[in-house]
């Protein structure tokens, strides 16, 4: 646990210099690196592509996705960078018909692809309006769950949630981790309001705690089945005393675009 808040004290005032500071340019670049570790960990360190040319392509279109976001992400070059994508990953599975099977391609898609995407709702998020404001909600709603769900569920979790998939989850930890969400969720909203004077929905403020504490178990939960699925305990050993990149920041896969399709519904500042 000691190492665990040493890495957390260190890195999360890094990664907030990185959002709030440096110009967004460094946002794309931070999510593009954490995409690369991110396909490695899900390829390679799992054993389900172990095909190196087939995760290089992977990683490279990973890189690619998080710096188009940072762009004025016309459509059009999207598509085409998707389409080439697609045809070389199909090329390769035609070369080595013998050793890709295609449940290897659609592995690159999700991690070559689609995951640096959910990421990179980070960089989007801080294009918007408020930008600046709103880009640390996916922020609020998953440290603030994790942390709460991990402090409360070493305190008093006795009930398991999912043995088999996370034997250390409990759902004492997970209904105060969805609390601890609601709550600073809650308190960052009303930092908004007084502190900077912008006019603010509460009620959205309590949806986004309610919906952000939800899918931060299940994305949690959801890489914890590859890894059991896998036979690994940790995606990676990048970060000491919380493992890989997947590790973690698998809440944040799913909550960052979460946060951005709320925000574009329903904006927490009113404009």
């Amino acid at each position: 646990m000691k190492t665990r808040i040493i890495v957390s004290a260190i890195g999360i005032p890094l990664l907030l210099v990185v959002l709030l500071v440096l110009p967004p340019i460094a946002t794309a670049l931070l999510i593009g690196a954490m995409s690369v570790i991110a396909v490695y960990e899900l390829m390679w360190r799992t054993g389900l592509a172990k095909n190196i040319l087939l995760v290089a392509v992977s990683a490279v279109m990973a890189l690619t996705v998080s710096l188009w976001c940072s762009s004025d992400m016309r459509w059009q070059s999207a598509l085409i960078g998707m389409w080439s994508f697609l045809m070389v990953l199909v090329c390769l599975m035609i070369a080595s018909h013998a050793t890709i099977p295609f449940d290897q391609i659609g592995l690159s898609v999700f991690a070559g692809l689609i995951l640096p995407l959910m990421l990179s709702a980070l960089t989007r998020i801080g294009t918007m309006d408020y930008g600046k404001y709103y880009i640390l909600i996916p922020l609020v709603l998953c440290f603030g769950t994790d942390s709460a769900a991990y402090f409360i569920g070493c305190a008093i979790g006795k009930h398991k949630m999912a043995p088999v998939i996370s034997p250390k989850k409990s759902w004492e930890g997970a209904i105060g981790g969805a609390l601890g969400g609601i709550v600073l969720m809650f308190l960052y909203t009303l930092i908004l309001d007084l502190a900077f004077g912008f006019e603010v929905r509460y009620g959205a403020c309590i949806l986004y705690g309610i919906c952000g504490a939800v899918v931060c178990v299940l994305g949690d939960l959801a890489f914890s089945v590859i890894k059991r699925q896998s036979g690994i305990k940790d995606y990676g050993e990048l970060l000491p005393g919380h493992g890989g990149v997947l590790d973690r920041f698998d809440s944040m896969t799913f909550v960052a675009p979460l946060a951005e399709a709320l925000l574009l519904v329903i904006p927490l500042i009113v404009a």
